[in-house]
């Protein structure tokens, strides 16, 4: 295998180009800013994500956080996390807070996660995936007149069956009001639940590898590997 060498410059644009994706996203419609919109684009959004950031979580109410979602977890609706709304001028006043999708012509109205088995989403009780169930509201089954919406058997790992569980979408003071970690403030788009390296663990095993609480770094920068979850 050829060595690929890269001297100081090089990887300088490599780490701002990375940098730039987290902090924008797909705001910039797949052409990249110039410096001077990039600048722009900061200065506006930067101050209100770091204001309003949302955290977002599954698990059972009044239970532990099963999981933290980063911004490539997927939705019900097959997307990515980033991919749905996730910055807000003013955060809305109902409750709950809905992050619909905004990949063109996807129907689904309000981020929704769903247990994965490995690499595998859980089926319904209909046998079929989430993939046959409508993204909309109601998840209704597109192979079977007998499903009512998309449920699952799944047990998780907590020991609660998954339709006890619910996808939350929190600001930072009702967050911190569940006595749950919320980590630095960080400028880069659609963090969701991620706070720590532990925040990539399901919520039992985070458990189990501190014996009491969640482990968090709330000073810690996280890393790109992080945004994979």
């Amino acid at each position: 295998m050829e060595k690929i060498s890269l001297d100081k410059s090089s990887l300088k644009a490599v780490d701002d180009y990375w940098e730039y994706r987290r902090i924008v996203g797909d705001d910039d419609g797949g052409t990249l800013f110039s410096p001077e919109q990039y600048e722009q684009y900061k200065r506006k959004v930067l101050p209100q994500r770091m204001e309003n950031r949302l955290y977002v979580s599954f698990g059972v109410p009044g239970g532990i956080d099963c999981k933290l979602i980063g911004p490539e977890t997927q939705c019900f609706c097959a997307h990515r996390y980033k991919q749905h709304r996730t910055d807000f001028e003013v955060v809305p006043s109902e409750r709950p807070l809905a992050l619909p999708c905004q990949v063109p012509e996807c129907h689904c109205t309000a981020y929704h996660y769903v247990p994965r088995i490995g690499p595998n989403p859980v089926r319904c009780r209909c046998k079929h995936l989430p993939d046959d169930h409508s993204e909309a509201a109601g998840h209704l089954c597109k192979n079977c007149s007998s499903c009512s919406g998309f449920q699952s058997t799944y047990t998780c790992g907590c020991g609660q069956p998954s339709p006890a569980h619910q996808t939350l979408v929190e600001t930072k003071p009702e967050r911190e009001a569940r006595g749950r970690p919320i980590g630095r403030d960080v400028p880069y788009a659609a963090m969701g639940g991620l706070t720590g390296f532990t925040s990539l663990m399901d919520g039992y095993l985070a458990l189990e590898a501190c014996g009491s609480a969640f482990i968090y770094f709330p000073d810690s920068k996280v890393q790109d590997s992080d945004l994979h979850t």
